[in-house]
Order: C-alpha cells, then structure tokens, then sequence
C-alpha cells in the first residue's frame, strides 16, 4: 500500500465550500427579514473585490484592489440577499455606497459576539484539471472465471 491519497473526481472540497457559503447566506437571509441583527452579532465579511459579480465604486476597488473586510454591525441598509450574493448599503468617510457581493467571492465571515469563523477559498469559474480515464469505467473483455462467487452480467444489447 502507499501513502499517497489518490486525487478524488468528486469535487469535496468545493462541495463543502459552496455549503459553507450558504450557512452566510441563510445568515444574511435571517437578517434581511428581520430588518437588523439580533442582541450583539455583527458581521466582518471579506471578500475579493475582483472577482466576477462583485460591483463597488470604484474609489473602493482602487483603495483595495484585491481583498476588502465590510463590517455589517450599526449603520447599513437596503441588504438584500438571493440564492448569488447579497447586496448592501454602507458609508464610507461619510459617503454612502451599494455592494453587490457573490458568496463565491467571500473568503471570510465572522461574528465576533460568538467568536464564530469561516474561512473560504476564493471560488472562481474554471475548467476542471484533465485526468486520467478512471479504470472502472471500462467493460471488461472476458468474463472472468476464477473460481469464486462473482457471477458477471453483462448488461449490453444484442442485436
């Protein structure tokens, strides 16, 4: 045996990510309903800013041009939040401004009231990586008859 761990086809990780992302968006989603954050919860939420779907003026992509934290805790407004991203007002040095930020963009959320964390990749769209033909996906040539109690079925169409 080796210690190597084969390369997994199923993708767990982002799997587990994407679920992650919705436990920030189920979050927000509660807030959004109810109109303000409950007791002392409040949110830091980074994400990056040029990552696809994100919209945030431009004076903000400039200052933090690659990973930006937002505080959702006083003072914001007009969150809305689907099954993508939500979208926020907040004030920055006193002028107000819209964020429109995917979940697949966040690579953090915490709620320091309950010392609560995640941590995320930053998801992006890409191809997935080439890999080998999988050995078990091939018929077999022959029946193989070994002398134990495996029966082979073949399951192809004759015509």
């Amino acid at each position: 045996m080796s210690d190597d761990t084969p390369d997994s086809l199923i993708p767990y990780d982002e799997i587990v990510q994407e679920a992650l992302r919705a436990v920030v968006g189920r979050v927000l989603g509660e807030v959004q309903q109810t109109g303000g954050l409950p007791g002392a919860h409040h949110f830091y939420i980074t994400f990056k800013t040029a990552a696809p779907g994100v919209d945030i003026p431009r004076h903000l992509s400039e200052r933090f041009p690659d990973e930006m934290t937002i505080v959702l805790q006083n003072k914001f407004w007009d969150l809305k939040v689907d099954d993508i991203g939500f979208e926020v007002g907040l004030s920055f040095n006193q002028i107000p401004a819209r964020l429109v930020i995917p979940f697949a963009a966040i690579t953090g959320f915490v709620d320091p009231a309950v010392n609560f964390a995640l941590q995320f990749q930053a998801h992006h769209d890409a191809e997935p990586e080439p890999h080998d033909e999988p050995e078990n996906d091939r018929p077999r040539a022959e029946p193989v008859e070994d002398g134990s109690n495996v029966v082979a079925v073949d399951f192809s169409r004759k015509k």
